[in-house]
């Protein structure tokens, strides 16, 4: 079956819906150390804000099958997007740490319905093809999350008091899109007769399972702390520092947007182990080099490298779910889940022990375990699922 696909109207609404989240993320993420100033908590405390973002994506993936079951994948991506301004309003109009922690959870919660809903809607709806469209959907995502961290750092460079405001842009385009691009005439869903799509799961899934946790958790660790080390090997400020995350994003854009194209004679396996050896690659040198033009073609060459992780990783987990796309996507959510939750804390409680730049050995183990059990467990995927 062929790979290529048209960017319809279909392609657009479901992208930007994950560019708006993206919004989010790739504001949030890097501004740690800007929203642990602005409370006066240590590294661990502020880590708990990814924590709470990681819980949040548990949640979801245990509801993922059932709000599909009951709603409909394109209803339940809107009600997604709905929980996730709500969380983000609460977040930036409540600063201390006791409002913000829960205002993550909210806000982590509609985003993870709202990415799940367009794993499983772009692979029912562009098959084979999902190996393209669904990196070039995160691709323009990566937009977003670029546009999320240079906009939150030049603001927090120009009016430091004010940067959380800049997250509240994502509330226009999300209500804009919501009334051009929602289907009015849609065919009402019926849910299936036999309920949420559920049952055992095979060995060779919960063991890629993990290695899609380890995927996730060096991708979450590297994009929240990086600039952490950056900020200690070269010596800029923390804003300077959030804003010169824009590598790693700019690299996942690029490589969301062109890698599909560029690796389409690859395997869905064979993709994967090339851009997860791109990524050590890539980490390596950031980790080594104390200049900053150094460090920033480094984190061009990570973001290359995590691009398509989620995506190649998710299709896989679908491949080997016997023909139940929601549960897979539902699982992979707690795998998400898990490492967000866990893996910027867990960075965060080591650095305060060991200081970041040894504490970030940790991505070097991530991104081995994710290379081995990718090229343990071949892939299931064969045609469109």
């Amino acid at each position: 079956m062929s790979k290529s696909f048209h960017r319809d109207r279909f392609f657009w609404v479901v992208a930007v819906q994950t560019a708006v989240v993206n919004f989010y993320l790739g504001g949030f993420g890097p501004a740690q150390s800007l929203l642990r100033a602005d409370q006066g908590t240590s590294l661990t405390i502020a880590g708990l804000h990814g924590t709470a973002m990681g819980v949040a994506s548990i949640f979801a993936g245990w509801a993922n099958p059932r709000i599909a079951h009951k709603y409909g994948r394109n209803r339940a991506s809107w009600i997604g997007l709905s929980i996730f301004i709500t969380g983000l309003t609460l977040f930036v109009i409540s600063p201390p740490v006791y409002i913000t922690l829960p205002a993550t959870f909210i806000t982590g919660f509609g985003t993870s319905v709202v990415i799940n809903t367009m794993l499983t809607k772009m692979s029912s709806h562009y098959g084979k093809a999902a190996e393209v469209a669904i990196p070039q959907a995160n691709g323009i995502a990566s937009v977003g999350f670029v546009t999320g961290t240079a906009l939150i750092g030049t603001i927090a460079i120009a009016f430091p008091s004010l940067w959380r405001l800049g997250l509240l842009l994502a509330l226009p385009v999300a209500l804009l899109l919501f009334f051009v691009g929602r289907e009015k005439g849609a065919e009402e869903h019926v849910p299936d007769e036999h309920g949420p799509q559920g049952g055992k799961l095979s060995a060779k899934f919960w063991i890629s399972w993990f290695g899609f946790v380890a995927c996730i958790s060096s991708e979450f660790a590297t994009s929240f702390w990086a600039a952490a080390l950056l900020k200690d090997r070269v010596g800029s400020t923390a804003a300077i520092s959030t804003v010169a995350i824009v590598a790693l994003g700019t690299g996942m854009g690029i490589g969301r947007w062109y890698g599909g194209l560029v690796l389409k004679k690859l395997s869905l396996d064979n993709q994967l182990l090339t851009i997860i050896a791109m990524q050590f690659l890539g980490f390596l040198g950031f980790w080594l080099s104390h200049n900053m033009v150094i460090s920033l073609l480094c984190l061009l060459v990570v973001g290359l490298g995590i691009s398509m992780q989620f995506a190649l990783s998710s299709i896989r987990l679908i491949g080997l779910s016997d023909g139940r796309p929601d549960l897979a996507i539902g699982r992979a959510s707690l795998a998400a889940g898990v490492a967000i939750a866990g893996a910027p804390f867990l960075l965060g409680l080591l650095a305060d022990i060991f200081q970041i730049s040894r504490a970030y050995i940790m991505v070097f183990v991530l991104i081995g375990i994710a290379f081995i059990i990718v090229k343990a467990i071949p892939s299931d995927v064969k045609e469109s699922v």
